[in-house]
């Protein structure tokens, strides 16, 4: 059988016309700009102190956190994510953990930070100490199944006198026992500098006014700061 020259002589400028147009494709997509990086989220989970309770949000220290990541540069970065409500107990935040990182999901967006800030209703309603160690437990095992790679923050709280001295030492020291457990980076206290001081708080006595929110934000920017402008370590 004989092959006609001229019938493989056009598959040939076929093949190659294929071949340099493949190229050509991968050499535009090499030298295009990359489409802009979403910033990452830094996720404040808590209750009404984070939810600036009788305050703007503007006021809250989520949203102060978040001039402090512009002023600083990094509004390109990160991108602060309030996920906080009144009254809400570590029982409460477990239900909605999922619907938060759900949310993150669905906009594609990537938890850099996660600073969970529950436990002070618990404690308020002298609720079992155990149960609210497990709660929020939960939480950290949900964030760090979805987001491995996230930063975690625990803030630790107090309790006032009248619950008593054991309950006070067992309710603060949960907080120290979940972050050496989750390798994050621990908060003694939330409300350091601002609970009991009339001048910084709402007429409740518990809850920061604007002042007192601003007090917040500066003392969780010296943690969080260094954090953000540090290369991201996977989580153990």
């Amino acid at each position: 059988m004989t092959t006609n020259n001229a019938q493989i002589r056009p598959s040939w400028r076929r093949s190659l016309a294929a071949l340099f147009a493949i190229s050509l494709g991968l050499l535009t997509a090499l030298l295009s700009p990359k489409a802009e990086a979403r910033p990452e989220t830094i996720m404040l989970y808590g209750d009404s102190l984070t939810a600036a309770h009788g305050l703007s949000r503007n006021e809250g220290y989520p949203a102060l956190i978040q001039q402090k990541i512009e002023a600083a540069g990094l509004a390109s970065d990160y991108v602060v994510q309030a996920s906080a409500i009144s009254g809400e107990t570590s029982a409460g935040g477990l239900n909605r953990i999922k619907w938060s990182l759900a949310g993150l999901e669905r906009s594609q967006q990537k938890l850099g930070v996660f600073m969970l800030a529950l436990g002070a209703n618990d404690g308020l309603r002298g609720q079992s100490i155990n149960a609210m160690k497990a709660n929020l437990q939960g939480i950290l095992d949900l964030v760090k199944e979805k987001h491995p790679d996230a930063r975690l923050i625990v803030a630790g709280m107090f309790m006032p006198p009248n619950m008593g001295d054991d309950y006070r030492a067992r309710f603060s020291a949960t907080f120290d026992e979940l972050a050496e457990a989750n390798h994050a980076t621990l908060i003694p206290f939330l409300l350091e500098g601002v609970a009991g001081n009339r001048e910084l708080n709402l007429p409740d006595g518990i809850h920061p006014n604007a002042k007192g929110q601003q007090v917040i934000a500066d003392n969780l920017w010296v943690i969080l700061e260094p954090m953000l402008e540090e290369p991201v370590m996977l989580q153990p």
